[in-house]
């Protein structure tokens, strides 16, 4: 019997030592790294079933002679995937969705694989064949394409692969594989990269698109080594809040399209519902108008989104106001109050200030800012922001109003929406002609008062 090699492997970032020590110099973390098995059998390829070690050598061509023919794209059926993916499934790419437990991970993929024209194989290492059945007939009752097997050994995987020929392939999830070629337990680093390399081999050599559930740890990063995320093609992060029904799938990394792009998901008992028009469930529906809410003109990546800023302002009850924000920086939220009191004259240092930004979303993008200030500014006058009005700047510290980028894109989408009033700084460059909205230039906060109460 071969004897046992082991080497010592930082958990956090994968970098390997000769051995133990307390602090990975890679990463800085303390306590991390562990000991595993690196033993190798003689690998078999997934293809022929003999070695791969005389396997044919790559040889080089020259630039020019390489064929750029466009890569036709497998569409998912599902728009909001397509969207994020650049298109569609690029074949012979490896796709990594991470989210939290229980965020609809596998829901999403059971549910495009049911969906797929594509002989699709569904595997899975975490749940039954009957549990998984009982989740397929909640979305789609029956389907021609779509195979499950439950395994979680690669050696076994890629027999039925080679048996079956499927178009596409579904790992749910990568922590639970498992390969003979090496002897640690799964979920290690080790077999997280072996497993990983095994099925990038077979998706370049078949031309076959695989896709990943991969898990995530208590800091929101996706687990395992830092290396999984380089080796796969497409990296998917799947998020929101349990509480609400609302999912965003964004892409972090993508080699084959823009990362700036995101999909919208309404969790449903049936499923994952596509939102094709996010601004629509961000505002809500008042029969009156009512002092404190200021509709902003948002990007989301590459996608604009009307959202509604809400605010209270009423006179502190104890000594010190408090500052209360759910879904928009605090510190910022603090600054605006600073200047508008500094520079707009407005006595806001006695009273409390509460934020809200509608839908649960966490919005990080500055051109809210005029629509942060209208909704303060309305809730302390006690005065409704007359209905249609709607706002995209950036607020400086000496009260001026900022030119925020994409602004012709905004102004699209706050048309597009029904809306017939927007304020933006008067130093944005904006080409649109012939548009029906009403776009007015403001320079400080002073002229947006005059417009909205004067």
């Amino acid at each position: 019997m071969a004897k046992v090699k082991t080497a010592f492997f930082c958990q956090n970032c994968g970098t390997s030592f000769s051995k133990w020590q307390g602090q990975c110099h890679a990463c800085k973390e303390w306590n991390t790294i562990v000991e595993e098995v690196i033993q190798k059998e003689e690998k078999v390829s997934w293809k022929t079933g003999t070695s791969t070690e005389n396997s044919k050598a790559a040889k080089p061509l020259l630039i020019k002679e390489i064929d750029t023919t466009q890569e036709i794209r497998l569409n998912t059926t599902d728009g909001e995937l397509n969207r994020v993916l650049g298109g569609g499934l690029v074949p012979g790419s490896l796709t990594l969705l991470g989210g939290e437990p229980g965020i609809g991970k596998s829901t999403l993929l059971l549910q495009i694989s049911l969906k797929l024209p594509y002989k699709t194989l569904y595997v899975s290492g975490e749940e039954s064949q009957k549990q998984i059945k009982m989740r397929a007939e909640r979305i789609v009752p029956n389907s021609d394409n779509c195979y499950i097997l439950t395994e979680t050994k690669t050696q076994n995987i890629f027999k039925q692969i080679s048996e079956m020929q499927p178009e596409i392939v579904i790992i749910d999830s990568i922590q639970t594989l498992h390969t003979d070629y090496i002897e640690s337990s799964a979920g290690s680093i080790s077999q997280i990269r072996e497993c990983t390399t095994e099925l990038i081999k077979f998706a370049k050599e078949s031309n076959v698109p695989v896709i990943l559930i991969g898990h995530i740890t208590k800091d929101g990063t996706i687990a395992g080594p830092k290396i999984l995320e380089h080796m796969v093609d497409t990296v998917l992060q799947f998020e929101g809040d349990r509480n609400h029904v609302y999912r965003i799938l964004r892409s972090l990394k993508n080699r084959f399209g823009s990362t700036a792009e995101l999909g919208i998901y309404e969790m449903l008992g049936n499923g994952l519902r596509e939102v094709d028009n996010p601004s629509e469930i961000l505002i809500s529906h008042k029969e009156e108008e009512l002092s404190g809410t200021a509709i902003a003109c948002t990007l989301e990546g590459m996608r604009p989104l009307m959202i509604e800023i809400q605010s209270l302002v009423s006179s502190a009850v104890y000594g010190t106001p408090q500052r209360s924000t759910t879904g928009y920086n605090a510190k910022r939220l603090n600054m605006i109050l600073a200047v508008l009191e500094k520079r707009a004259g407005f006595r806001l240092g006695t009273k409390d200030v509460f934020l809200n930004v509608t839908g649960g979303i966490n919005v990080d993008d500055t051109a809210i800012d005029l629509a942060v200030v209208a909704a303060i500014l309305s809730s302390n006058e006690d005065i409704a922001i007359a209905e249609g009005f709607c706002f995209a700047g950036e607020v400086g510290l000496s009260g001026e109003i900022r030119p925020v980028n994409r602004i012709d894109q905004r102004i699209q989408e706050a048309e597009k929406l029904g809306f017939t009033t927007i304020l933006v700084s008067k130093h944005n460059k904006i080409s649109l002609k012939n548009t029906k909205i009403k776009v007015v230039l403001v320079s400080k906060i002073e002229d947006v008062v005059s417009e909205l109460f004067g």
